[in-house]
């Protein structure tokens, strides 16, 4: 059987390096501040978003790896590193004993607001103030266009559980709504909590 590949023209490969140059640009001045500012690469701070978001700021280790880019394996890893910090823990899953359970500390909250500022200042400057509102509504655009030819199977971090504190200090699962989490965290609507912790 004869393949015949679909090469790309002159416009179409300019097209392609100038996005994979871009990405790269981006994600590289991205991961820059958030390790100089706070000693977090970026796909950690998205660990610590995901937790930070999710109800009872804990999720499934499988959701967490769903709703990150991470693969299991690499999750696996960041969080434990994330946990020799002090920033997340891990506990066993009341209603499934082979699950596990990735919960975001008090500490690893406080990290999250201290370093939520300069890293979205740093997206303003990298990406939302380099382009107009119009450009910025395209760019949605073409985003969920190439997410929809990717076949990602991403989904909203909290997929369709809850999590409740028991009165041992365990967790127990229940069903809840689910809403999607936002590139950085919603800080300013867990004021209440910094100031309590």
């Amino acid at each position: 059987m004869t393949i015949t590949t679909r090469w790309l023209s002159a416009s179409e490969q300019h097209c392609w390096r100038s996005f994979l140059n871009a990405c790269q640009s981006l994600f590289g001045e991205i991961d820059a501040q958030l390790l100089r500012d706070s000693g977090l690469p970026h796909g950690y701070y998205e660990i610590l978003v995901h937790l930070s978001e999710a109800p009872g700021r804990a999720l499934r280790m499988t959701q967490l790896a769903e709703a990150s880019t991470f693969s299991k394996s690499r999750l696996s890893h960041a969080v434990a590193r994330l946990e020799e910090r002090g920033l997340v823990v891990r506990q066993i899953c009341q209603t499934d004993r082979r699950g596990q359970i990735a919960r975001l500390t008090d500490e690893g909250f406080a990290v999250l607001a201290e370093a939520a500022p300069g890293h979205v200042g740093q997206v303003y400057r990298s990406l939302i103030g380099a382009l107009t509102p119009e450009q910025l509504d395209q760019l949605a655009e073409i985003s969920t266009a190439i997410i929809a030819a990717s076949g990602s199977s991403r989904r909203p971090a909290c997929a369709d559980q809850d999590f409740a504190d028991q009165p041992d200090g365990g967790s127990a699962l229940k069903e809840s709504s689910c809403t999607g989490p936002d590139t950085v965290p919603n800080l300013a609507k867990d004021h209440s909590d910094l100031d309590r912790n």
